[in-house]
């Protein structure tokens, strides 16, 4: 499943490129209202898409869902879309996911090209042939694996994000960090992201994104070692459950933030993960991020939600946790107590 990447400083011209290497009958780019109005105009130089059919849905990860992608097989049907057409899927993780199963599921299978316009979908949805949609309450309950034709990734999207946007998706750069290499890691920390420089950021971004490349090459269908790239997302996905069912929802990089702090916590307790690394870490996300707040009261709702993880085998919850940094330890089986421990422990680490 080795997936095509191209970093591009002139992204329509670059595009334009792509597409004359393709035969296609029809060309389809599926944009949110927020993509549509701010980086659709950068494409505007590109003479190929002048022909090309729009599809436009609603913003946020809250319309992750059946009736959006349903919506979007209408369009793809009701304007011919054949085998033989492509979808491009400009836009953050949302459009990438969806737009992603959409293709691959439409007469059992269209090419798409990503592009992602945020930092977290450029690190991560766009990246490594997941696509799906949230169900019943569940992050990316349904979903295909589905390599995109390529990948183009451009910074200049990323001029127009909000320090909270940027934020989300150096979160994963946080976590590709943690489970590949100190170096990598430590470099992150170098970064300004109240004034991020281009060239300074699409050089850790390339490779961020190259440790998970390399792992989804090797474990493309997440048998083994691509496990590794759930690290923190097993509690993160129920802080980011839990932030929408008290109508308080948070940024996805933000919740996986502050579940790296309870999943290090736990590699701590069973690994021994250096108590000084999560004291750094913590002390960054406190800086930037804030704190998730929860109480004791909160842990069976937490519980329950992280028994819907994808990773888990035969009702147990099963997790990545690090023994340090770059040494990953898949499939670690945590008891209902020990994830209450963790909870207590991230609590008190944050003072709440």
């Amino acid at each position: 499943m080795a997936q095509r990447l191209l970093f591009t400083a002139d992204i329509a011209a670059d595009l334009e490129k792509v597409l004359s290497d393709y035969s296609y009958d029809r060309l389809f780019v599926l944009t949110d209202e927020n993509t549509h109005r701010h980086c659709l105009p950068v494409l505007a130089d590109n003479k190929l898409l002048t022909t090309a059919e729009y599809i436009n849905i609603r913003p946020d990860d809250t319309y992750k869902t059946l009736e959006t992608l349903s919506s979007v097989w209408q369009e793809l049907s009701s304007r011919r879309a054949t085998r033989h057409s492509i979808l491009i899927n400009l836009g953050g993780g949302m459009v990438t996911d969806l737009g992603g199963f959409a293709a691959a599921t439409f007469k059992r299978g269209i090419r798409f090209i990503n592009i992602p316009t945020t930092l977290l979908g450029a690190v991560d949805a766009a990246v490594g042939g997941k696509t799906g949609i949230n169900f019943n309450d569940l992050k990316n309950e349904i979903g295909v694996f589905a390599p995109a034709e390529i990948v183009l990734i451009s910074a200049v999207f990323f001029k127009t994000l909000s320090r909270e946007h940027l934020l989300s998706g150096f979160a994963e750069m946080l976590k590709h960090g943690l489970i590949s290499d100190a170096d990598i890691y430590n470099r992150l920390f170098t970064l300004d992201l109240s004034h991020p420089d281009n060239t300074d950021m699409l050089s850790c971004l390339k490779e961020s994104i190259q440790v998970k490349q390399q792992i989804v090459e090797k474990d493309p269908y997440e048998a083994n070692i691509r496990k590794s790239l759930n690290f923190g997302h097993t509690i993160g996905h129920a802080f980011e459950t839990f932030s929408h069912h008290r109508n308080q929802p948070v940024q996805h990089g933000y919740a996986v933030a502050w579940g790296i702090v309870g999943e290090l916590l736990l590699s701590h307790r069973y690994l021994g993960f250096p108590l000084n690394i999560i004291r750094l870490y913590a002390a960054f996300v406190r800086q930037n991020y804030g704190v998730f707040p929860i109480t004791c009261k909160d842990y069976d709702y937490l519980y329950e939600r992280m028994t819907h993880d994808k990773k888990n085998e035969a009702d147990k919850i099963n997790f990545t946790l690090l023994s340090d940094i770059g040494k990953v330890a898949i499939n670690q089986i945590v008891s209902h107590e020990e994830i209450n421990i963790a909870l207590d422990l991230y609590r008190d680490l944050f003072g709440i």
